[in-house]
């Protein structure tokens, strides 16, 4: 059987490669290597060009952290601490609603669930250290904090990682009013979300609030992604 195509979407910075320093669209080696240790085959997604029709040639697909959400694209001003990357907004908007309309397994991951919320008409919290009085979640730059959760009973994520886990995480926002359609499916000690799930319709997807790829001692979500996109009750043609 083949492996299973796994898209992820990508950042589009400028980067450095030999004499070169230019923009390019790239993703942390993290997310390629949880993918492809679970039996996937990594689709490189860049925003630029990257529209919901790719999704026919796709076994699931994987919404990549990075910069925060334009704060317009839910309506509200913008925060001091904001940072967007607004190139990636729209495509990875539309990429999240064609994903749930289809039922392509999909897993969203730090801004990932982010703009899973956003795009189902969800909000955002901007800059979490105001309300939480720490910055544990992001406790200095390029130095990922630690997130203890509990998971919801009967949720897709405590079948995966039981009723508590613990990942790293790396984020200053979060989910503030989540969207109808949306389930809360853990959170931490201090009330973070930490997951949402939809309450029902076709398909499997889970977005987390941590960063599941930087623990390659975990790789169950990943695992469970590709065992959903390999699920023939789910693609006849794997069957």
């Amino acid at each position: 059987m083949s492996r299973p195509r796994i898209g992820l979407t990508t950042y589009y910075k400028e980067a450095a490669w030999g004499v070169w320093r230019r923009p390019a669209a790239i993703v942390p080696a993290a997310y390629v290597e949880g993918v492809a240790s679970a039996g996937g085959t990594p689709v490189l997604l860049p925003p630029v060009g990257s529209d919901p029709s790719v999704l026919d040639v796709l076994d699931a697909l994987v919404l990549v952290g990075g910069a925060d959400v334009d704060a317009a694209q839910y309506a509200a001003a913008p925060h001091p601490s904001t940072a967007p990357e607004p190139v990636r907004d729209a495509p990875e908007l539309a990429l999240a609603r064609a994903a749930l309309e289809r039922g392509l397994p999909l897993l969203a991951i730090c801004r990932g669930v982010q703009v899973l919320n956003v795009a189902l008409g969800g909000t955002l919290e901007q800059h979490l250290p105001e309300r939480l009085g720490h910055t544990a979640y992001q406790p200095s730059p390029g130095v990922f904090g630690e997130v203890t959760f509990r998971t919801e009973p009967g949720s897709r994520i405590a079948a995966v990682l039981g009723e508590e886990a613990v990942s790293p995480c790396y984020h200053h926002q979060g989910v503030g009013g989540v969207a109808d359609g949306l389930v809360v499916t853990a959170r931490s000690a201090d009330g973070v979300i930490q997951a949402l799930e939809p309450a029902d319709g076709p398909g499997w997807a889970i977005g987390v609030q941590f960063h599941p790829e930087e623990n390659p001692a975990d790789r169950r979500l990943f695992h469970a992604l590709v065992a959903q996109a390999t699920d023939p009750a789910r693609d006849p043609r794997r069957s």
